[in-house]
Parts: structure tokens; sequence; C-alpha cells
């Protein structure tokens, strides 16, 4: 999707800017995009135990809440089978999967912001 950002509507770019902010407040939090990342290089759904070690230092608790709210969101699919024991499946759905080329961007975003810092300088992590 195309953007004119030389848009001379002031309301057009209060609607872009609420927009932005809805999608990073659907993102935030310290395990989002990373279980979402683990997701898309998986290319299949994984099961909660394979998510759990994929997702270093995440305790169990806070992973099923990030989940949990990514299932609310759309992004992530939750598939429970009625099996003995219980095996529970989680993939990105369609809206899931569009994240693709935005966390593409902010990727190649995050090593040109490396590349052009000063020498000593940290990225904040």
């Amino acid at each position: 999707m195309e953007r004119d950002w030389r848009c001379d509507d002031p309301q057009q770019r209060l609607f872009w800017a609420a927009a932005t902010s809805e999608a990073l407040k659907t993102l935030e939090g310290k395990w989002k995009i990373i279980i979402i990342c683990q997701l898309f290089a998986a290319r299949q759904p994984l099961r909660f135990s394979e998510l759990e070690r994929r997702v270093e230092g995440v305790n169990q608790k806070m992973l099923i809440q990030q989940l949990k709210q990514l299932e609310q969101d759309g992004i992530v699919v939750r598939h429970a089978y009625p099996e003995v024991p219980p095996r529970v499946e989680y993939a990105l759905s369609d809206i899931g999967k569009a994240l693709g080329p935005s966390l593409e961007a902010l990727i190649d975003w995050a090593f040109l912001r490396r590349a052009a810092m000063p020498a000593g300088a940290e990225a904040t992590q």
C-alpha cells in the first residue's frame, strides 16, 4: 500500500498516527514479537512446549498470557486436539502472517540504526 507522506490533510496524518499507535499497542510487551518471530521461523504450528523452549527466558505463566493476548488480537491461532494427553499447537493467523513484511522492515531498520550509531555507542535492547 502506497502512502503519500506529503499529505496536506492534517486529519489523515492524525489517522495514520492513531493506526500506528494501535498496531504498536497490540504488539507491545517483552515477549510478543519474540513469539511471533519464532512462529514465523518455524513455518509450521508449534506445540506449547516447543514454543516455550524457543522463547528463552520466558516463564510458563507469561507465555500463556502473551499467547492468549495474541490469540484475542487475531494474530495467533490456538488448536487443541482432543487427545490424552492433550496436544495444543499455535500458529500465525492470516493477520499474523501479514506482519511478515513489517517485521522484515523493522529488522532492516534496526540494522541500519546500529550501523549509523557512533562507535562505542550501544543499541538499546
